[in-house]
């Protein structure tokens, strides 16, 4: 069972619920079998990278997750954490995104053999998060047009000795990522994790094919890794 961590602030996490019955899954045959979880970006929602699953390996369960915040009007979709304001992507706000995540992941990721995340912008970010808070949970982590939250947490020690894999893959025209946290990104990721990734010459804040078919072979290592 997840327990919040000491970073908590006032409680701020048990205010988020991720709904459970608005997640999307690939197939209802899930016991013992490798888990990838789809955290979607700002204003979508859980149907926008279900799409992805055609391109994922075969032999895994996939869900997508609904983020637990509405962004303000007139923005659709869903939203993990604001962006808007002074505290726009404040970092307490990111792990209180990432520990309702976690709380999810306690019944709907029990019966997976290892898991694995792939997130988008927001989700991307939450991934990396929900790894620094729980490392022994993953078994490896996709972050696309992402970034690392700074700041530390008690946990990050012990993720630089087990540096589980991570793909990093942005896009070179991408201007919605601010660049502070582009190059904290760079300097962090390489010291808590076996990292790979790839800047996609032209792509904008966006998933290419040619990105999917990297992300699809950095989770078949995942799988190979697991298999018994």
């Amino acid at each position: 069972m997840h327990v919040g961590g000491p970073w908590q602030d006032e409680g701020v996490s048990e205010n988020l619920t991720i709904d459970d019955t608005a997640t999307r899954w690939s197939t209802p045959d899930r016991a013992g079998m490798p888990l990838v979880v789809l955290l979607h970006g700002y204003g979508a929602d859980e149907h926008d990278l279900f799409g992805l699953v055609p391109h994922l390996p075969e032999g895994i369960v996939a869900a997508s997750v609904a983020a637990p915040l509405s962004p303000p009007w007139p923005m659709p979709g869903r939203s993990w954490y604001p962006i808007e304001g002074l505290d726009g992507r404040s970092a307490v706000a990111v792990t209180a995104a990432a520990d309702a995540f976690l709380r999810w992941l306690d019944t709907a990721g029990a019966e997976a053999s290892s898991v694995a995340l792939l997130g988008f912008s927001q989700g991307a970010a939450v991934a990396l998060q929900a790894l620094r808070l729980a490392p022994e949970r993953f078994g490896a982590v996709a972050a696309l047009s992402g970034y690392a939250t700074p700041g530390e947490l008690p946990l990050d020690d012990t993720l630089k000795e087990l540096r589980p894999p991570v793909f990093w893959g942005r896009g070179s025209h991408d201007d919605v990522i601010p660049p502070a946290l582009i190059d904290h990104t760079a300097q962090w990721l390489p010291e808590h994790s076996e990292l790979s990734g790839r800047v996609y010459i032209g792509l904008t804040h966006s998933i290419s094919e040619e990105e999917l078919v990297d992300v699809r072979l950095f989770l078949e290592k995942w799988i190979d890794d697991i298999a018994p």
